[in-house]
């Protein structure tokens, strides 16, 4: 695994065990199995951004001091020019960019994310956080399913939906497909 994986799963061991929390009561918390917990705890095995987010928030630190160790210190405005951002390469389905680690008590996390071409044979994987998610495409079509439920949108179109409830997402048409998601 990535370098970048190993410094994130010891910044989370390191919150979790100042907190007094066992790897059992938290993987509980995630709603995932102890094991699964534990090889993202060691880095061995990729993080789902949302499984960080829960993270982050039950013990009420920035996403981002999680994702690159260092605290947001931006109070007014933060400003990510196109083709900058901080990479979050935390699912091997998706590539995202945070487009405001630096500001500090955002109320969302913007990312612009990038949903590589699969065969249509391809499964879609899901996940779930808790919260609220809007999704944006920028291009390309993605196929979204929500809690059972296939929509298909195109650039322009625009989503907005309870991500607790299992979503997960596909490129169509054999290319890519890229979308703002802002998760709050």
């Amino acid at each position: 695994m990535s370098e970048q994986l190993r410094e994130i799963a010891a910044r989370i061991r390191e919150i979790r065990e100042i907190a007094e929390v066992t790897p059992e009561s938290l993987a509980a918390e995630l709603e995932i199995s102890p094991e699964t917990y534990r090889e993202y705890e060691s880095g061995t095995a990729d993080i789902p951004v949302s499984v960080v987010y829960e993270i982050a928030a039950k013990f009420n630190v920035e996403l981002t001091a999680l994702l690159t160790g260092e605290n947001p210190r931006l109070h007014t405005y933060a400003l990510a020019r196109a083709g900058q951002g901080v990479p979050v390469e935390r699912r091997q389905d998706y590539r995202y960019r945070a487009l405001a680690p630096n500001f500090i008590h955002k109320q969302a996390e913007p990312f612009l994310v990038t949903v590589p071409p699969s065969a249509p044979e391809d499964p879609v994987h899901f996940n779930t956080h808790p919260g609220q998610e809007f999704n944006y495409v920028l291009s390309g079509v993605v196929k979204i399913v929500i809690d059972g439920h296939e929509i298909v949108l195109q650039p322009g179109d625009s989503l907005y939906f309870d991500s607790s409830c299992p979503h997960g997402m596909k490129a169509l048409n054999d290319a890519p497909a890229e979308f703002l998601a802002i998760i709050m």
